[in-house]
């Protein structure tokens, strides 16, 4: 199956990003995808831009090039109880929240802190996926984390870029299967993101996809793969919309 969207893309704006919104834009077209998120980095990250940059997303376009353009941000985990570097007088403008954790901004911890600010930044409303929770130098418990995720509606990303060779991030892909293997297990749904620094990244996801393909991870379970997964990501502030799959595991039956 093919990926509709990519909300997880970065413009020059973040500082460390090489393209425009525009040449964003146009890759999406290309790869043939109806929605692209925009996500720059929040200003606690070394480079990036003003908290006003978000604020002014009302001067794009809801559709460009027959793409629809979600405006959003990845924002940084300052601290183990998962508060954030941007509040609600950012984020309420906003359609949603990535929330990761990156060393800038928040020292390496323990599995139990680390598990615990994730859980914590899931707990705000606003936040709508963990941005890759794949990363040795933020040890995990990844059962506690998917059920967290269960309980939230919070989307957990299998993020293209920590498997590329030379990302900073260590044993992403060994972490992906752990955590997949929970999600099938409990029925929880991922979001698959490009993490694209580039234009050319856009909507590249071929190795996520391989890692699916190698786990037989059920595609219903993948958000990408359907209008109705972004209504679910988008959705959950308004109580969530129903995800269109049936059985799986809950906690209480774990």
């Amino acid at each position: 199956m093919k990926p509709l969207f990519d909300l997880h893309t970065h413009t020059i704006a973040s500082g460390h990003a090489y393209s425009s919104l525009k040449e964003n834009i146009e890759a999406a077209a290309e790869r043939g995808l109806t929605a692209l998120g925009i996500s720059d980095h929040a200003p606690a990250m070394p480079g990036t831009c003003h908290s006003f940059h978000f604020g002014n997303y009302k001067v794009i376009r809801e559709s460009l090039l027959g793409i629809r353009i979600v405006k959003g941000i990845e924002a940084n985990i300052l601290d183990f109880d998962g508060s954030l570097d941007v509040g609600e007088d950012v984020l309420g403008k906003l359609e949603y929240a990535i929330a990761s954790l990156h060393p800038p901004c928040i020292p390496f911890g323990t599995m139990e802190q680390n598990t615990r600010a994730l859980i914590g930044a899931m707990a705000n409303p606003y936040v709508k996926i963990i941005g890759h929770p794949d990363d040795d130098r933020y040890p995990l418990d990844y059962e506690e984390v998917v059920l967290a995720a269960q309980r939230e509606k919070v989307a957990l990303e299998v993020n293209n870029s920590s498997f590329c060779p030379g990302s900073g991030r260590q044993n992403g892909g060994k972490n992906a299967r752990t955590m997949l293997q929970y999600c099938r297990r409990f029925n929880v749904p991922v979001v698959l993101g490009s993490d694209a620094h580039i234009w050319y990244d856009v909507g590249e996801m071929g190795r996520c996809r391989a890692l699916l393909r190698e786990m037989d991870f059920p595609p219903e379970l993948v958000l990408n793969y359907s209008p109705e997964g972004l209504d679910f990501i988008l959705k959950r502030n308004d109580g969530g919309a129903a995800l269109p799959v049936s059985g799986g595991v809950s906690a209480g039956e774990a």
